[in-house]
This record gives structure tokens, C-alpha cells and sequence, in this order.
């Protein structure tokens, strides 16, 4: 049987730092989101706290554009006002946005370098799960490549053609290589051998909504 994942859950987002900065100016806020902050409120009042708030006290313009999953970490960047707000939101809607990851994934990949080209879909009596459904899941596409092997473990660099929810996650899982840590993905020694998700938001390059120029942001893995 199959049932849907609790809507409350032990949320203790970190504290320190409460918000890393990469970059702020008059369009771009670009913070360094740490692993186990929500991006934007839960429905539970105990779940207010998100990189959203968080943003708004510091630069009260500020607004959301896209999000990275609560277990996730890495770049993330928010517009500073509403003319912004368009310009990066058509960016990500028309893939004209460039992001990489870092992740270490269980097991040996047999490849340097590959693909996953696989359509997801919402598995709705597990959600938030995501699962592969060929006939009437949403296209999406994965190319990933080897940064360093060890031997139960390989780190690789990943490239998301698309923004599909969970979408990195369960196309690992689909090579047979779940993400260390992966409490929805992972089981046995894969969930236990992180003590949190090992997938980080590494980089992002996009236009800068004055003048287009195209900029690059950074954050450093930090596991």
C-alpha cells in the first residue's frame, strides 16, 4: 500500500549563517541556500522560515524566482524588483538559464560521461515523490559527468536541461546510482552513508536583466 508523505515533518532549518550572500545590486539578489531550508513557506506555521522571509528581512524587494529543494543546497537568485522579476522568470521558462551540480551518487558509474533522458511525473500517492512515466510524464533531461571515483561512491558534475521537480534525484535512481542521503530515493547504505543530501546547487549562469550581460554565480561544494 502507498500513502502520501506526512504535510508535517521535524523542520530545524540552520541558523548560522542565517543568509550567505554571493551577489546583491539594484536587480539581483543571489544567496548561498543551505541544505535543510525550505525555499519558500510551508503550509504549517512552523514552516515559515525559508529563504524567502529571510531574503525579505534583509532586502524587503525581494522575490522569489525559482527553488531548489528544501534538502538541497547551493545558488539560488531572487529579483530585486518587478521588471527583474519578468526578465529572469521568462529565463527560466525558456531554458535560457545555465546550471550545473555537484552530487555524489552511490556506487560506479560505468561511463564518464552520459545522459538521462527520461520523462517524470508526479507520484501522487507518494508526493512529493516523483517517478518516470513514459505515457504521460513531463520530458526531461539529464546529462551528467565524472568528477572523482572512490570505491563505493562516485562524484559527478550534473547538467539539468530542464527544471522538472526532483528531476535529478530520480533520474540518478533511474542509473541505479541514488544521491547519498536521499531520504525520498535512497535506501540502505546509499540513505546512511550522508547525513544530508549530497546534491549541491554549484552554479548558475544567466543574463543580467539590465543590459543582458551574461553573469555567472558560484557557490563551493561543502561536503
Amino acid at each position: 500500500m502507498t500513502t502520501a508523505m506526512p504535510q508535517f515533518f521535524d523542520y530545524k532549518p540552520p541558523l548560522d549563517p542565517f543568509l550567505s550572500v554571493i551577489h546583491a545590486d539594484a536587480d539581483l539578489l543571489v544567496v548561498d541556500k543551505p541544505s535543510g531550508l525550505l525555499s519558500v513557506p510551508g503550509k504549517a506555521p512552523e514552516h515559515a522560515d525559508c529563504v524567502e522571509s529571510r531574503c525579505r528581512g534583509v532586502h524587503a524587494n525581494s522575490r522569489i524566482v525559482h527553488r531548489l529543494d528544501m534538502d538541497t543546497s547551493g545558488v539560488m537568485v531572487l529579483a530585486m524588483n518587478p521588471a527583474a522579476h519578468r526578465h529572469l522568470g521568462l529565463q527560466f521558462e525558456r531554458r535560457k538559464t545555465r546550471k550545473t551540480y555537484i552530487a555524489d551518487v552511490w556506487g560506479q558509474l560505468d561511463t564518464d560521461t552520459g545522459e538521462v533522458d527520461l520523462p517524470l511525473i508526479c507520484d501522487w500517492p507518494n508526493r512529493p515523490k516523483q517517478m518516470v512515466c513514459h505515457e504521460n510524464g513531463k520530458a526531461a533531461l539529464t546529462k551528467w559527468q565524472v568528477i572523482d571515483r572512490s570505491d563505493r561512491t562516485t562524484r559527478v558534475r550534473l547538467f539539468p536541461h530542464t527544471g522538472r521537480s526532483h528531476q535529478l534525484r530520480v533520474h540518478m535512481l533511474a542509473l541505479g546510482h541514488p544521491i547519498l542521503g536521499d531520504r525520498f530515493y535512497a535506501e540502505g547504505d546509499a540513505l546512511t552513508a550522508s547525513g544530508r543530501l549530497a546534491l549541491h546547487a554549484e552554479s548558475l549562469e544567466l543574463h543580467h536583466p539590465t543590459g543582458g550581460e551574461r553573469v555567472t554565480f558560484h557557490s563551493p561544494c561543502p561536503f
